[in-house]
């Protein structure tokens, strides 16, 4: 299993970089790989002899390199998320949304977009508000969830519905009253997701959450494993279920509510990602983790190329690609499988 699993992250690995490469190079001005790699070398003192020009410079390292980093990491952070929460919940087709994060930050971004709120944060207010949105949602299910000292997995479930559809209905009213047709267009085209706002001053945060999420949750691979088989079973073998409950809601809420702040809702990543992983390496974490956060990367920005091409010079929201890659697998999965909430009370 061990050499499989290399052999398929060393393919990984090389896929992501090429797709990292094509990326870069679709849009309106043509590049080539080697200008690519030179201008993105030459900001460590590599010179790899091409001679760009100074508008191509600016386009790759200022426009067209923060977005497919930031599609990289979102992509990444979205399936490991949804890793974590269908080992939490011991159900396949469960995703980091479920805990409302999506309607919450969508009641920040809809609340900034027009009603002018957090204006004073500039730039930061639309991030800044989706994800208070956000946390705001997740701590109202986790409060709800919890019951006697103890949070249900079905009581947490029912309490996200419950509350994604509270916060989902303040959005639509937000836009049923408001008169301004280009914010209500905006809002709409956040909320299928985008990556047109990647800027290296805005996505530091997002990497940097990542990669404290992602070995946090790596390092507790043992414990995400015995979840699967089950609360007693895990309780036998010493893991205290509230607690690591608990750390695990808030590492994937705090994940998901930063990359959701700067991408808009990317729906089904976080369901079907996952799910492909354990076909091909089985239910291990230790495997599952850094492979999902890699087929998660290249598929997202492979997405976000075809997004910014399939319509081009306009620009499709991304999260229409995924979920029309996502529901047949989705479909599949159902017509497969039978699955059940575990948990219980």
């Amino acid at each position: 299993m061990k050499k499989r699993f290399n052999l398929v992250m060393i393919v990984l690995a090389v896929l992501l970089f090429i797709a990292m490469t094509v990326a870069v190079m679709i849009g309106s001005v043509d590049i080539t790989p080697l200008i690519i790699w030179q201008v993105v070398l030459s900001h460590f003192a590599v010179d790899l002899g091409a001679q760009p020009t100074s508008a191509q410079a600016i386009i790759i390292w200022e426009i067209r390199v923060p977005r497919v980093i930031l599609a990289a990491v979102v992509g990444a952070g979205l399936a490991i998320s949804g890793a974590a929460i269908q080992a939490l919940v011991r159900n396949s087709i469960a995703d980091p949304y479920i805990l409302g994060v999506s309607s919450g930050a969508s009641v920040g971004a809809t609340s900034v977009i027009l009603l002018g709120a957090f204006s004073f944060l500039g730039v930061y207010a639309l991030s800044t508000a989706a994800f208070l949105g956000a946390m705001m949602a997740v701590s109202i299910v986790f409060l709800l969830a919890r019951v006697n000292g103890r949070t249900s997995v079905v009581r947490l479930l029912l309490a996200g519905i419950a509350i994604s559809l509270v916060f989902s209905a303040a959005t639509n009213f937000m836009l049923m009253t408001s008169k301004e047709e280009g914010g209500i267009k905006a809002v709409m085209h956040w909320m299928l997701g985008s990556l047109a706002g990647a800027k290296w001053n805005n996505i530091g945060i997002p990497i940097v959450v990542f990669a404290i999420v992602f070995i946090l949750l790596t390092i507790c691979y043992r414990q995400l494993n015995a979840l699967l088989m089950g609360e007693e079973t895990a309780a036998t073998l010493g893991l205290s279920i509230e607690k690591f409950r608990f750390v695990i809601i808030v590492l994937v809420s705090l994940l998901t509510g930063v990359l959701v702040a700067v991408s808009g809702s990317i729906g089904f990543i976080g369901l079907i990602i996952p799910h492909i992983v354990r076909m091909i390496v089985g239910s291990n974490y230790k495997y599952v983790l850094p492979m999902s956060a890699l087929i998660g990367a290249v598929f997202l920005v492979c997405a976000d190329a075809f997004a910014r091409s399939v319509i081009s010079p306009e620009e499709m929201p991304i999260g229409i690609i995924t979920a029309l890659c996502g529901c047949p697998f989705f479909i599949w999965m159902l017509r497969k499988q039978s699955y059940s909430f575990g948990g219980g009370e």
